[in-house]
């Protein structure tokens, strides 16, 4: 099967979105079919040999992030190029409803479109007032897939219609095969995520790392991610500045070593998340983990069966949990065993599967209609009626 898949975000800044579609090209690959992703990227980006650039993208706030997205006339070209080479039997389209190549795709694609919707924000007024514009492109799309039922919430309250649910996938056994570093052994927390975005939580971890180190001061934090790294911990008092150290980006290798590593992971992340596929991947490695209560959240640690939560934006409640969860290694161990069961439902040889379904379905249904027409059109040519 030839298959396109459009990025709406930067493939040069790393992102979930960006994660899960590499993933799924990756495993599609594996599988024999001949893949192609069209995403934003700057001219100097090394990409693999499945991606092709769009062009440079510019930032632009979106869904209480930085989204760097990528839309205009020479982009609208440049996909317009890309579907007419690729003469795809299936186009995958990721945010059809950002504004950026996503869209740009729905609007000049034929055939069947298979749409995934990451977003949940129930209360998205832009997505509201751009319906409209979005409808007749929306009506094009052959099938929905939402990565979480609240990302489903969100497309059908905004949007209308239904999206069949398949979470986000992940390599489980890389994770799970990775081999801890020392460095990141013994009284560790950690945390991954973009430092300078608010909802990614770490703030408020650092508001509770003063009552975890009273408790606990030989215990360190960990974080790995981008960003201004001063104005992280400008808050925290001089003297428990030295027990936080910034790793700085970290490759997948090293995330998987990272993951396997820390005795607990924390995901203070305050909104904004319809799914958490950091969540997976710290189950995976066989991490111990403590999140903020966010719906979308809770459901990926199985009603809070594989992972423990916290009242999301509460530092004192963060701090209590993970005192706790760092005093009781037989909880700890609880939580990995859970984890490492309930994480085998998000492994791309389940989640890849579901999606190759949803290929499969649209493209026998455009088979079926195509030879519908081309019947009828025989018909009519020799004026034979239908039985």
């Amino acid at each position: 099967m030839r298959i396109g898949i459009v990025c709406p975000y930067s493939w040069d800044v790393p992102g979930g979105v960006q994660f899960h579609i590499r993933d799924l090209a990756e495993y599609f690959i594996r599988l024999g079919h001949e893949v192609s992703v069209l995403a934003p990227a700057d001219d100097d980006t090394p990409l693999p040999p499945y991606v092709v650039s769009a062009g440079r993208a510019v930032p632009v706030p979106y869904n209480g992030s930085v989204a760097r997205l990528n839309f205009g006339f020479l982009s609208a070209a440049r996909v317009r190029r890309w579907l007419h080479d690729g003469a795809f039997d299936v186009v995958h389209i990721h945010e059809p409803t950002s504004p950026s190549l996503g869209l740009l795709t729905c609007w000049a694609a034929q055939g069947p479109i298979v749409a995934t919707f990451h977003t949940s924000n129930p209360r998205s007024r832009a997505m509201i007032a751009a319906y409209a514009i979005l409808q007749a492109a929306l009506e094009k799309i052959s099938a929905r897939i939402a990565v979480s039922e609240y990302a489903r919430r969100t497309l059908v309250e905004h949007l209308g219609g239904d999206a069949v649910v398949i979470p986000n996938g992940v390599d489980v056994d890389f994770f799970a095969r990775a081999e801890p570093d020392p460095r990141w052994q013994g009284d560790t927390v950690g945390f991954i995520g973009r430092i300078d975005e608010p909802r990614k939580g770490l703030p408020v971890l650092m508001k509770a790392l003063p009552k975890i180190l009273a408790a606990r001061p030989q215990t360190r934090l960990l974080v790995a991610g981008r960003g201004d790294e001063e104005a992280a911990v400008e808050d925290l008092p001089e003297e428990l500045r030295s027990r936080v150290e910034f790793l700085g980006m970290v490759s997948d290798e090293d995330k998987a070593r990272f993951l396997r590593s820390v005795d607990l992971y924390v995901a203070p992340n305050t909104g904004g998340e319809s799914f958490g596929i950091i969540l997976v991947e710290a189950m995976s490695a066989g991490a111990p983990v403590l999140a903020s209560d966010l719906d979308a959240f809770v459901q990926v640690l199985d009603q809070g069966e594989a992972g423990e939560v916290f009242a999301n934006e509460d530092a004192d409640a963060l701090a209590d949990a993970a005192v706790r969860l760092l005093e009781d290694p037989a909880r700890r161990e609880e939580l990995r065993k859970r984890g490492s069961a309930h994480v085998r439902r998000f492994d791309w040889s389940t989640v890849g599967a579901d999606i190759l379904s949803v290929y499969e379905t649209v493209t026998a249904g455009a088979a079926a209609v195509g030879a519908d027409e081309r019947t009828t059109g025989l018909r009519a040519r020799f004026g034979l009626a239908r039985d």
